[in-house]
């Protein structure tokens, strides 16, 4: 069999779990009994109850919907959207928006309906299209195999990985083994069924263990706990007591990162690939220090990434700091700064350290005769 009809075969098996996810439940929790959700246009908007202080609204803002689609397209239900006066979770509506509906149904007829938010999905669908033919046109087939990876990624966190969680499988390895998983596909997927692809897995999960073994020891270190996350404490009082928060929030760390190592790993093992195929008779050391010269020069750049990630994710928080004139001493040490603090630091170690893993790796596996290299 061929090196690319193995890696169709390869897409295609991907392809097929994909779909088998889409249809796995592992929470057996039960869903909201208003089990039908509709697009719907509001056609008329009641504030009489709506109580204004300041920039905060509260109490109920009533509105007639006409639904667009659902088995009760056309006709028209009310709605009532409750304002709680928290600006990250209230929408305040107006007449023509096109909202997202939850509602059950009294004697075959759409009643108690709920707004879910200004509807949003069409266009993520198209956003997501849009991704994939940029994908498609800048990397071709190998731009859809990326696609797929990127699917795959999704599907596993949502149907696997999270609902493991809730189950009260062990986070730490838990995560590691989804890592391990996911760097698998997306590796071998994109760099293919190959030396390149070995190395690229390699070096990762080589990073990403190094990278568990630091959140381990410094969450400990930080006398840090899972609940320094949003919505963690809500998540115990939904009934999840069990949960262990802070061992998923160690997971969250090395799984973060892990997509940042997966890439400069790509990076040097392409590396390592191409000059290996430009110079055949490279020495092992020579073709180790080439990779690590590389690993160096993309090192220098990647090593803000998480830092630009993380911070910019937080821009308000720091503001309010800010804001109120907090010294640095205060903010720094602060349980939730400091649990940014160890996400940008330890996750850096990761991808440090991932270049010259890869580099050695990929060193050893071209070390051999050239001829294969020609069939790759």
């Amino acid at each position: 069999m061929s090196i690319n009809t193995r890696e169709w075969l390869f897409s295609l098996i991907i392809a097929g779990f994909c779909i088998g996810l889409a249809f796995l439940d592992l929470s057996h929790i039960p869903q909201s009994p208003k089990g039908i959700h509709a697009r719907g246009r509001i056609m008329a908007v009641d504030n009489s109850q709506v109580r204004q202080n300041l920039i905060i609204k509260t109490e109920a803002q009533n509105l007639t919907v006409r639904l667009l689609s659902g088995p009760h397209k056309g006709q028209e239900i009310f709605v009532t959207n409750m304002l709680t006066g928290k600006l990250e979770f209230d929408e305040f509506y107006e007449a023509r928006s096109i909202v997202l509906v939850e509602y059950d149904t009294v004697d075959g007829k759409p009643d108690h309906g709920i707004a879910r938010g200004h509807y949003r999905l069409q266009m993520q669908l198209v956003l997501i299209g849009l991704f994939a033919l940029l994908l498609f046109l800048v990397a071709g087939v190998t731009g859809l195999k990326a696609m797929l990876s990127f699917i795959f990624t999704a599907m596993v966190l949502w149907k696997l990985y999270f609902p493991m969680l809730l189950n009260g499988f062990s986070p730490i390895p838990l995560g590691l083994g989804i890592v391990a998983l996911l760097t698998a596909v997306i590796t071998f997927s994109v760099g293919g069924l190959n030396r390149r692809g070995i190395a690229t897995f390699t070096g990762a999960m080589m990073g990403v263990l190094l990278t568990c073994i630091l959140a381990v020891y410094f969450a400990k270190w930080f006398a840090l706990h899972g609940a320094v996350r949003p919505f963690a404490e809500t998540l115990l009082y939904s009934g999840f007591y069990h949960l262990r928060l802070t061992e998923i929030f160690i997971a969250s760390v090395f799984i973060a990162s892990s997509g940042a190592v997966m890439d400069l790993a790509m990076d040097i093992a392409a590396t390592m690939d191409e000059i290996k195929r430009k110079h055949p008779s490279i020495g092992l050391f020579e073709h180790i220090h080439s990779g690590l010269r590389v690993g160096r020069a993309v090192t220098g750049t990647m090593t803000t990434t998480l830092l630009l990630a993380y911070s910019a994710s937080h821009i308000t928080m720091f503001l309010l700091f800010m804001a109120k004139g907090l010294p640095a001493e205060n903010i720094l040490n602060a349980p939730f700064v400091a649990a940014e603090v160890l996400n940008i630091l330890v996750g850096s170690f990761g991808l440090v350290t991932v270049a010259p893993f890869t580099a050695i790796v990929a060193g050893f596996l071209y070390r051999g005769s050239s001829e294969r290299m020609l069939q790759e």
